[in-house]
């Protein structure tokens, strides 16, 4: 039931973008099995056209995915971090296509949405979609940057980047006169051994 709705939405992602399909198109025939415990195992086969069909057991993967469970959500997002958890194991051309694919390939949820609501309904909620999550962001951000406010300023658990270049610069010019009289040391020293 799970493979079967996920090989479904990657051809609806694959036929909305006729761009991916074209460039999956060439490994006709080739076997990519994702790998993302705890789920089970999916094998998919490239189809001629570029779409995808599930894959038998025993049939041998040219690329091997291996995803992370936590990461799934982040990677949907098109996250650069989860991007780089994403393993890929097998023929080098076709994981430089999947990769491709998994940065550029997005979702037109406003068409699909128009198929069901109408094109005006459909435009709005994408629209007010959008605007909450860039309405989330800038909350988050205003949260971070009140927070390294807080803790520099009122309730000092942060030090100040030019604070710290300063401490640094203290602590180099004091390493500087520990040697400079560990050497005069040794000069003064030297005299008195003879």
């Amino acid at each position: 039931m799970l493979e079967a709705g996920a090989v479904a939405s990657l051809n609806h992602l694959l036929r909305q973008n006729a761009w991916a399909a074209a460039r999956l198109a060439p490994f006709a025939g080739q076997c990519v099995e994702f790998r993302c415990p705890p789920f089970p195992s999916l094998r998919l086969r490239i189809l001629d056209g570029g779409l995808l069909e599930r894959a038998p057991d025993d049939a041998a993967g040219a690329l091997v995915v291996k995803l992370n469970a936590p990461a799934l959500p982040l990677l949907l997002l098109r996250d650069e971090a989860a991007l780089g958890q994403v393993g890929l194991e097998g023929s080098a051309a076709l994981a430089e296509v999947v990769r491709f694919l998994f940065r550029n390939l997005r979702w037109d949820i406003e068409e699909d949405l128009s198929k069901l609501l109408g094109d005006v309904v459909a435009h709005r909620v994408v629209a007010q979609g959008e605007a909450l999550a860039g309405w989330q962001r800038e909350a988050a951000t205003r949260l971070a940057q009140n927070l390294a406010e807080y803790w520099t300023e009122e309730q000092p658990l942060l030090a100040r980047p030019a604070e710290v270049a300063k401490f640094r610069a203290g602590v180099e010019a004091l390493a500087d006169e520990v040697t400079r009289l560990e050497q005069r040391l040794a000069r003064l020293e030297s005299p008195a051994k003879r």
